[in-house]
């Protein structure tokens, strides 16, 4: 008969103590505490707040100003125009391309 060992501390791996999270909890606690310290913003960053300030003042202008809103009309239509001429020649390559292989395959 085999007997065992009710120590539960006999039983544990002593090399991998360092997985337990609950080890040192103080330690990573102040850590913690000492970096937020040091960064008093807690992550913000100037850079991104000035990107997000003008890409929102272009917005807002873009959205009440009559005649910017005229002029991106005029550019979609104008772009919208050169689609459909283009869509136009391709389906004229396409009704030749399609003749010129009825001609010769007859």
């Amino acid at each position: 008969m085999q007997k065992y060992d009710n120590n539960i501390e006999n039983s544990r791996n002593t090399r991998n103590t360092q997985i337990n999270p609950y080890i040192n909890q103080n330690n990573e606690v102040q850590n913690n505490n000492t970096s937020n310290v040091q960064n008093p913003l807690g992550g913000f960053s100037q850079g991104d707040f000035v990107k997000g300030a003008l890409i929102g003042a272009a917005v807002t202008f873009l959205l009440t100003n009559k005649g910017a809103q005229e002029k991106i009309m005029n550019a979609a239509a104008k772009g919208s125009e050169l689609f459909q001429a283009g869509m136009e020649e391709l389906k004229e390559r396409y009704e030749d391309a399609r003749a010129q292989m009825d001609e010769s395959g007859e």
